[in-house]
């Protein structure tokens, strides 16, 4: 079987992987910084605006997968400073509805990029 992919037409990869990938009852999307936007600029400390392009870039994979932010199952998100934990909560809360899915939040030593929040997903095709 071959895979299915899905790319992000505003993000860049930072390696050699898909921006999401179907497994047939689900779709993986692969972590998102503001830093793959192919318009990446410095936003260093703007935790808010880094949170909000890792939701445009993984919206925009989920829309490929002709899925939406209610297919979402399953959230990762990667601080590199729980300090920033509020700013972050904040944007993800304007992103999903109740009932909102499942959601782990760690800090990290660093990032890819030098970005300093990534957020993974993790889609459930409807049936």
């Amino acid at each position: 079987m071959a895979r299915i992919a899905y790319e992000v037409k505003g993000a860049t990869a930072s390696g050699p992987y898909s921006a999401a990938v179907d497994a047939g009852e689900l779709v993986y999307l692969s972590g998102q910084t503001a830093m793959n936007s192919v318009s990446a600029k410095d936003m260093t400390g703007d935790i808010a605006g880094q949170t909000k392009l890792c939701f445009d870039h993984l919206f925009e994979a989920l829309e490929a997968a002709n899925l939406t932010p209610d297919d979402v199952v399953k959230v990762n998100v990667y601080l590199t400073d729980m300090n920033n934990f509020s700013a972050m909560n904040d944007v993800y809360a304007t992103k999903f509805s109740k009932p909102y899915p499942a959601r782990t939040c760690v800090a990290v030593l660093a990032l890819p990029l030098g970005a300093e929040v990534e957020i993974e997903l993790i889609a459930k095709k409807p049936n």
